[in-house]
């Protein structure tokens, strides 16, 4: 049970932090547009939270849950930002 939640908690934190990151730090940089960079960026999420599957109580579902989270979360903020593509692509002070 402790596993199942570790998870579900990984695989949304990954999911809205990796969203958050995109829409608001990379939104000028255009590799973000990119088919390739929701999977890099999912292999990088797991491979950051990959010596927690070294603890006892946790095993190596969480980290892939996180992989998978952050990988849809990067999407998800692309898409966004495709959307939204006139609208706050300006710098504000």
């Amino acid at each position: 049970m402790i596993n199942f939640l570790l998870a579900l908690i990984a695989g949304f934190g990954g999911f809205a932090l990796a969203r958050n990151f995109v829409r608001r730090r990379l939104r000028f940089v255009d590799a973000v547009h990119s088919p390739l960079a929701p999977l890099l960026a999912g292999v990088a999420g797991a491979l950051l939270i990959w010596p927690l599957a070294l603890l006892p109580m946790i095993g190596t579902t969480p980290v892939f849950v996180c992989g998978i989270g952050v990988a849809l979360g990067t999407a998800k903020g692309a898409r966004a930002l495709r959307r939204m593509e006139g609208e706050q692509r300006r710098l504000t002070p």
